[in-house]
């Protein structure tokens, strides 16, 4: 199984924001949403950073409240982990195991195309080991 699978289930939609955006708008639209991370781009759909719950716990522990107003270009990740549609399932775990984070970006021709979660990945690998399973079963039943 590949992302592409993954974004063909769950659908292509990223919530992004620009990267002069305050924090506190951040924690918003994280709020809002009920997500961990939000991509930032340009404006043009390419990816210059990501900003994730834990980002935000950093900088609140040292800074406080007055972190709220930091601008989430200084607070982001600049170098993103990014995948494409025709990455394995198992690549992207490996990807996110190593990288030891829980979002990762799709890109396409360049420009941000969806997001999938380590939660979108373990499911769709849980499909899959449920429909082998149901497989040989049906094989064994039948032999």
């Amino acid at each position: 199984m590949t992302v592409k699978a993954i974004l063909e289930a769950k659908g292509h939609d990223v919530v992004t924001l620009g990267p002069n955006e305050k924090l506190s708008e951040a924690i918003r639209l994280l709020a809002e949403r009920r997500i961990g991370a939000l991509v930032v781009t340009n404006g043009d759909r390419k990816v210059v950073g990501i900003i994730s719950e834990r980002d935000i716990v950093r900088v609140i522990g040292k800074e406080g409240a007055a972190g709220l107003d930091f601008i989430v270009r200084d607070v982001m990740t600049p170098k993103v982990n990014i995948c494409n549609e025709n990455h394995t399932v198992n690549e992207v775990m490996e990807i996110m195991t190593r990288g030891r984070f829980r979002h990762l970006p799709v890109e396409k021709d360049g420009q941000l195309d969806g997001i999938i979660s380590i939660g979108d990945v373990v499911k769709k690998r849980i499909e899959d080991v449920e429909r082998e399973a149901e497989e040989i079963r049906t094989y064994i039943a039948t032999a």
